[in-house]
This record gives structure tokens, C-alpha cells and sequence, in this order.
């Protein structure tokens, strides 16, 4: 008899366990199952294959001896019967005349380890009952900029020879899940196909950073507008403002400007906050009538700074 090797053929380690080989079997039942494939014969074939190692892997007395005995393992157990040309107590290696794609009851004797594939895999709907499994999700990645994560975006992507657009609400956070419904892999029979999971990834806009629905940003403020006060322009992930800056800011301020943050995903009219730091620039290489101006202005303090 030719030995199969059970555990290479589910794609599983020796020291599989139960659940793992089940695992295993389950997703190439699905593949190689004759509703998938039909007029196949090596999908039927393998099909066949797969579930007999199933069946032996998971009784936990036939996978003992399996593991023990390696090819002479079907000898040491008795058969009910002659087992036909494979002698008395032995399997029949042969058909038995079946029909390509017919029943498989001959390969595990009555048929047993063909109705544990539907009621493991399909669940207990009776023989001959067309398998119905769900599709597959499938699994994908996509860069959007926070600029579009703010206003919301639209893009295209090719799938297997689909083209899907796909939307990006305002507001969408980094490692945020999108599922379309429906765009997976194909369901088996009458089974609905699986979704299209797509995992977000927002990327860093030079300029500012994200904590949840608010935005954090800098803003460079001569010593003048600092000291007397005035506007300055900000710019945001919409546009440029004007930002009043009071007397005798100090730098490190930080100003709060409501609802100017990040959208709140799928809350329409609802904003996080920006805050904005106050980076006071203090001038470099002044001219002498400059210097002299600061001088007065460091005399008229008590007390007076030291200066040269």
C-alpha cells in the first residue's frame, strides 16, 4: 500500500493538535470541494485525499496508530467483511467500479467520513445537499494624507478586475477598518460572499499633529506682535486664518481654537480643537539705531537691566 502522509497532505505539523488539523481541513475542503470544481478530477482527487487524512487525524485511536505503525497502520485495525481484493480484514484498494465524482463510501467504509465532512465543515444538512460556505474576506491596506482624512476623500482601486471607489468619511482615523459588503472572496452554492476589509493608515502632515479629534500646531510671532500685540496668520488643514495675539504674549503660550480640529467621524457639525504654541522670535543681527531703541526700553524697566 502506498503510504500517504497524512499530515503533509492538511499542511500541519506532527504535533498538530485537534483544532489546528480541523482548521487545516476546513479551509481545503472548501477549496477543493467538488461544487467549486467541477469536472475537476484532481480538485476531486485531492478532495478525496483530504478528507481521509481528516478522518484519520481527528479519531484519536486511528491517528495513534497511524503515527506508530506509518503505512502498515489500516493492517492492525479489523474491517467488518472481506474488504474485497485486498484480502480478509484488509481495506480494498481498488474503486469498486465507482464512478469518477460519485460516492465516496468505498474509501472509508460506509460512508461515515463522507458525512463527517458535511456536518463538520457544511453542518448536518443531509447527503446530497449542495454545500453552502460564505466567502472569504478579503484583507487590504491604504495610505490616505491627514489633509484628506480632514475633508474626506474619494479613491480608486483595481480588484481583481474591479473597480471600486472608495469613500473616506471626514474624520477617519489611523488604523480605522472599512468594510465593503459583499466584495470578498465568492460564497460556495448559495452562500453570501465575504467583504472587502480595508485597514487604514493616516499619514503625518508636515505642520501639525494628531491627538484623537484635535489638531496641535505651531506659530512664529515676532517680538513686537509678541510685546503690542496684533494678527498673524495660521494656517490650518483648510486654510489660513487670522489669530489675534494679545498684549505681552509669552512663548510657550498655547492658544485653543475651538472647533478648528479634526471633523468627529460620523458626527456632522462636530470639530476637536486646534492648539496652537506661541514661538516667540527674538531678532538677530539688529542695526545700531535698533540696539539703541532696546537700550531705552531696557532703562525705562525697574529695575533696570544690566546692559553694556
Amino acid at each position: 500500500m502506498e503510504y500517504k502522509d497524512y499530515y503533509k497532505i492538511l499542511g500541519v505539523d506532527k504535533k498538530a493538535s485537534t483544532g489546528d488539523i480541523k482548521k487545516a481541513y476546513r479551509k481545503l475542503a472548501v477549496k477543493y470541494h467538488p461544487d467549486k470544481n467541477p469536472g475537476n478530477k484532481q480538485a476531486e482527487e485531492k478532495f478525496k485525499e483530504i478528507n481521509e487524512a481528516n478522518t484519520v487525524l481527528t479519531d484519536p485511536e486511528k491517528r495513534k496508530e497511524y503515527d506508530e505503525l506509518g503505512d502498515s497502520w489500516k493492517y492492525a485495525r479489523p474491517q467488518n467483511g472481506s474488504g474485497g481484493t485486498g484480502g480478509p480484514g484488509r481495506p480494498n484498494p481498488g474503486t469498486g467500479g465507482q464512478k469518477p465524482g460519485g460516492d465516496f463510501e468505498d474509501l472509508f467504509g460506509g460512508g461515515g467520513g463522507f458525512s463527517e465532512f458535511f456536518e463538520s465543515v457544511f453542518g448536518n444538512r443531509g447527503r446530497g445537499a449542495t454545500a453552502e460556505v460564505s466567502g472569504t474576506h478579503y484583507r487590504a491596506e491604504m495610505e490616505i494624507s491627514l489633509r484628506d482624512a480632514y475633508l474626506g476623500a474619494e479613491k480608486v482601486i483595481d480588484l481583481e478586475g474591479q473597480r471600486l471607489r472608495i469613500k473616506f468619511k471626514p474624520g477617519i482615523a489611523d488604523g480605522q477598518v472599512i468594510k465593503l459588503k459583499g466584495k470578498g472572496g465568492p460564497g460556495v452554492g448559495a452562500a453570501p460572499s465575504g467583504d472587502l476589509l480595508i485597514t487604514v493608515h493616516v499619514t503625518e502632515e508636515p505642520g501639525f499633529e494628531r491627538e484623537g479629534d484635535d489638531l496641535r500646531t505651531e506659530a512664529f510671532v515676532d517680538v513686537y506682535t509678541a510685546v503690542l500685540g496684533g494678527k498673524i496668520p495660521i494656517q490650518t488643514l483648510k486654510g489660513s486664518i487670522n489669530v489675534t495675539i494679545a498684549k505681552g504674549t509669552d512663548s510657550g503660550k498655547v492658544l485653543r481654537m475651538k472647533g478648528l480640529g479634526m471633523p468627529v467621524y460620523n458626527q456632522p457639525d462636530q470639530f476637536g480643537n486646534l492648539y496652537v504654541k506661541v514661538n516667540i522670535r527674538v531678532p538677530k543681527n539688529l542695526s545700531e539705531p535698533e540696539t539703541e531703541l532696546f537700550k531705552q526700553l531696557a532703562q525705562l524697566n525697574t529695575p533696570p537691566y544690566a546692559h553694556s
